[in-house]
């Protein structure tokens, strides 16, 4: 069987992993029995740990560890876990389930044993025998945020029907007169050309310029996590949209500008100046009605100041949406933003070597990381109790003190939130921020 190599940013992400700062995404979904309050068995949690324990062993792709080789020199592949072992991937825990994004953070907080397959799932068990959340961890390597959906996904109870398509990303323009250059040397040109292109906009675009106190942290520090989550109406995030155009990304981007200029103001931090953070929107590379399959990332990303100097909402909103038709025009492998293309353009040698200075860099690319997981309209269950609330989870780089997720689930947004606990005591308050925000745009396009 041919060797498996990790592509250059797999390998970068589990080589910039430090046990203060791992490199994981992660989930957390909220389960309940189907029918009335008490019409479980009141074994939901037990019955879903012994469920994922018996089907994780069936996902290949859960089945697999990093190993590192001899050739190419700093390079490491996927080789199957021959003493595979479900009870050393998923755990049951029991906690205080109104309470379970509390729950989550010292889970966040822990890195993944590297010498296993990378991921794990903790079911959290509370006194409600008909509720249960799931806290699922991937590594970075292992899977992207579409990646790691699929891999959740086969663990669940069969859904009806086919899935649902991941639409295409549009790619680089064509028509260069590279594309009548011979394959092989036309690519490499074209990857030289890009990597310098990127290079250039990180240069102008890359300045920290307006960056709040309170978006930074220790980057010596623990790493220890917290959480927290919210969810809103997706009706009214429509109902903003039509009033003030744009898309739905660009509004709940907007409500993170709002709530993080809302949250500095009830800390009482000096009012935003400047241009703004610089907030890295991760995009998805991935193509066709089968695009979530497979394992490894597939991303490129878009850089966009968040206007948080501006004190208008609707002007807000409108900086952002120019700001996201401008990384749109140019496409998702320009930019300072497609700086995780240039990981194709290293050495395995030099990912293994750079890796620890690149996680230490992360806060000269940018200041805070804003992603979207898009998950299709089915009804997913595990063990006959269906998922209500799905909150996505991002990893937090070195020096950065909150990274923010979100998926719109059953006409639900769901916002993810993770923090520096040292950095950010207060992150419910970011939370209350974001649902006053939404508040306050839907009263100015009412």
């Amino acid at each position: 069987m041919a060797t498996e190599h990790l592509s250059p940013l797999d390998l970068a992400f589990w080589r910039m992993e430090s046990a203060d700062h791992p490199m994981h995404l992660g989930a957390l979904a909220v389960f309940r029995t189907a029918g009335h309050p008490g019409s479980g068995d009141g074994h939901a949690a037990e019955r879903a740990a012994a469920l994922l324990a018996a089907r994780c062993a069936a996902v290949p792709g859960l089945r697999r560890r990093i190993r590192d080789v001899l050739l190419p020199l700093g390079a490491a592949a996927w080789s199957p876990d021959p003493g595979f072992d479900p009870a050393r991937h998923v755990f049951l825990v029991r906690t205080d389930l109104t309470r379970v994004h509390e729950a989550a953070g010292p889970l966040m907080a822990r890195p993944l044993d590297r010498e296993l397959p990378p991921w794990e799932a903790h079911v959290l068990a509370g006194p409600d025998p008909d509720t249960f959340a799931v806290l699922f961890k991937f590594h970075h390597a292992l899977a992207d945020g579409l990646g790691a959906l699929a891999l959740a996904a086969a663990l669940f109870d069969e859904v009806p029907g086919p899935r649902a398509p991941v639409r295409p990303v549009p790619g680089q323009r064509a028509g260069s007169v590279l594309s009548r250059l011979p394959g092989a040397f036309a690519a490499r040109v074209q990857g030289v050309g890009q990597a310098l292109e990127i290079g250039a906009a990180m240069a102008r675009g890359g300045l920290p310029l307006g960056v709040p106190a309170a978006l930074t942290a220790d980057p010596t520090g623990a790493g220890t996590r917290t959480v927290a989550g919210l969810a809103l109406d997706l009706d009214e995030v429509n109902l903003i949209r039509k009033g003030a155009g744009g898309t739905v990304n660009d509004v709940l981007i907007a409500l993170v500008a709002g709530a993080l200029r809302r949250w500095l103001a009830e800390r009482g931090d000096p009012e935003p100046l400047g241009a703004g953070p610089r907030a890295l929107i991760p995009v998805s590379r991935r193509r066709g009605p089968r695009g979530a399959e497979g394992a490894g990332n597939r991303l490129s990303g878009y850089l966009l100041r968040l206007p948080l100097a501006e004190p208008d909402a609707l002007r807000r909103l409108d900086h952002v949406r120019a700001g996201m038709d401008r990384n749109k025009d140019a496409g998702p492998a320009r930019g300072a933003g497609a700086v995780a293309l240039l990981a194709d353009h290293v050495h395995p040698l030099g990912h293994r070597l750079g890796g620890p200075l690149v996680a230490q860099a992360a806060r000269l690319l940018y200041d805070i990381l804003v992603t979207s997981v898009p998950l299709p309209g089915l009804t997913f269950s595990l063990g006959g109790s269906r998922v209500h609330e799905v909150y996505p989870l991002a990893p937090l780089a070195r020096g950065q003190s909150l990274a923010v997720a979100v998926s719109t689930y059953k006409g639900t947004v769901h916002y993810g939130l993770v923090a520096d606990a040292a950095a950010v005591p207060d992150l419910a308050a970011l939370a209350g921020a974001l649902r006053a925000e939404l508040d306050a745009l839907v009263r100015e396009v009412s």
